[in-house]
């Protein structure tokens, strides 16, 4: 079966959308299926483009047998919602000839990855164009959580665009997501519940795994034997509510053996960096190379994962099952009756967003208690066995994709719409 993935980000070594695009495309290739890929350079989560892509136009290259096709793109030093949007655009507007070229391939299934949504009409087009299923992967709602965390303004125009979304929702003969939160929202967008596919993200089990001794990166930051690691990975953006952290440092600074690592690249990476150099428990690291990921997330005895108010019911952190899979509790920021809270329940601490006090709070009862943190931390790898292996779920991916198109050779126009 010939595979078409559309994804604005695609890299093996960056954690996040471009790492699970990456791995899902090179399975799909050891799986005797032909994969090919329309994306942009490297530039994501440090928003700027990797030193090796850089000055270059339109580029094909094979990473791993997957035959990828990269699009130039402006990518903002700041990016706030005027530039995001226009990077968006700029990337659908550069990428939308390498898709609708890649129709003369003729796919069997043409995967749209979001975000980008901007890009699902050309993704849904060539799709059309081609007779092949056209299939759309939403990895969170970026208009909802634009809108919610203010990069939207648009009040007045918000009705004509979620209209717009759901519109383009409808199109697709599937839709995937990754919790069943957004399954439900993603039904209450008008897609039909038949044509909703959950879809987890996933984790390398034998390549994340607990660690049976202390991490080289613990001696690497000169830390104390019986220091107690706090520690955030992963993109340093906007969404997130980063600065929370430095609060937290702060309030547990009365702990002699706490220590909080931030790692990872992102707009706050600065405003974070400088706190740290007023903060004597508070660390930071750049961004790791994908073959020293257990090693990072074994160096934590808590994982903290703070978010931005009204948010956690519309995404599901994808560093939330490398967390789990390193076998440390995880104390997360989130709203109740969420899913987000509901996962992580009994593998950590679930405390109100934007709440600086709860926060450190539930950080210091782990930090003090060295038998729950072992607890805690042995059922969350437990849940990321059960639920989040990578094998089980790209082999879900690859069924569905299957019976997708076995079950209409020739694609029309979706049956929802």
């Amino acid at each position: 079966m010939r595979i078409l993935v559309y994804s604005a980000n695609y890299a093996p070594e960056p954690t996040g959308i471009g790492k699970y695009s990456a791995e899902m495309a090179q399975w799909l290739v050891d799986m005797g299926h032909e994969v090919r890929v329309v994306t942009a350079m490297p530039h994501y989560p440090a928003w700027r483009i990797d030193e090796a892509y850089r000055g270059q136009g339109y580029l094909r290259e094979t990473l791993d047998g997957v035959e990828v096709h990269r699009a130039p793109l402006w990518v903002p030093h700041r990016p706030g919602a005027l530039a995001r949007m226009l990077y968006l655009i700029g990337f659908a507007a550069t990428s939308a000839p390498l898709i609708l070229r890649a129709a003369f391939w003729r796919p069997d299934v043409v995967l749209v990855v979001a975000p980008a949504l901007v890009c699902a009409p050309a993704g849904w087009l060539c799709a059309r164009l081609t007779g092949a299923a056209a299939w759309l992967h939403v990895q969170d709602f970026e208009i909802d959580v634009a809108f919610r965390t203010g990069m939207l303004r648009w009040r007045r125009r918000r009705r004509w665009i979620e209209a717009a979304e759901r519109w383009l929702f409808r199109r697709f003969d599937r839709v995937s997501t990754i919790s069943r939160r957004m399954i439900e929202r993603t039904e209450a967008k008008g897609v039909a519940p038949s044509d909703v596919v959950f879809l987890p993200n996933w984790v390398d089990l034998d390549k994340i795994r607990p660690l049976a001794e202390a991490s080289p990166f613990r001696a690497a930051l000169g830390l104390a034997p019986d220091a107690v690691v706090g520690m955030y990975s992963g993109s340093l953006g906007a969404k997130h509510g980063l600065d929370l952290l430095p609060e937290v440092a702060r309030r547990l600074a009365h702990l002699p053996n706490f220590v909080l690592v931030v790692c990872g690249e992102g707009v706050f990476q600065q405003q974070l960096a400088q706190a740290a150099a007023s903060l004597p428990n508070m660390r930071t690291l750049p961004l790791q190379p994908a073959d020293k990921l257990s090693h990072l997330l074994g160096m934590a005895d808590v994982h903290l994962l703070p978010q931005s108010p009204g948010v956690s019911d519309l995404v599901m952190p994808s560093k939330l099952v490398g967390m789990f899979a390193s076998g440390r509790p995880v104390v997360v920021a989130a709203s109740p009756g969420t899913e987000l809270a509901q996962v992580v329940q009994g593998h950590g601490a679930v405390v109100p967003p934007e709440d600086p006090t709860a926060f450190a709070a539930a950080v210091e009862t782990l930090v003090l208690d060295a038998e729950l943190r072992a607890q805690q931390g042995a059922e969350a790898r437990r849940y990321a066995e059960a639920n989040f292996g990578k094998d089980v779920v790209l082999h879900k991916l690859r069924d569905e994709l299957i019976g997708l198109r076995s079950a209409d050779a020739t694609v029309t126009p979706a049956s929802n719409g």
